[in-house]
């Protein structure tokens, strides 16, 4: 699970659309492809927004649900939450600095 999630934030596309799901989460996709035209000036089609979308959900950054005709897709942060666990430590010493 842990390289679906780094593979989908290895793409700058990828991060720019969590950014704007972080700010306003349950966007659409014709929402989603207006702000990343108007904000971030990106000419990209609303097909590769959606392929993006479905790497993001293949990593579990994104849920979607549907309301009658409309998908919304939301920010779903538990896969980030596991991956940044994984390497904590808590109440671990500092890393002593070694002098040459």
């Amino acid at each position: 699970m842990a390289d679906d999630v780094f593979k989908a934030l290895a793409d700058p596309t990828r991060r720019i659309i969590l950014d704007e799901l972080t700010e306003k989460s349950g966007q659409t996709l014709f929402e989603i492809c207006s702000r990343l035209s108007m904000r971030h000036r990106l000419g990209i089609s609303r097909q590769a927004v959606s392929q993006h979308l479905a790497v993001l959900e293949g990593a579990g950054l994104v849920e979607t649900r549907r309301e009658g005709r409309y998908k919304f897709h939301d920010l779903n942060t538990a896969p980030l939450r596991l991956i940044s666990e994984r390497w904590l430590v808590a109440d671990a010493p500092e890393p002593e600095e070694s002098t040459p």
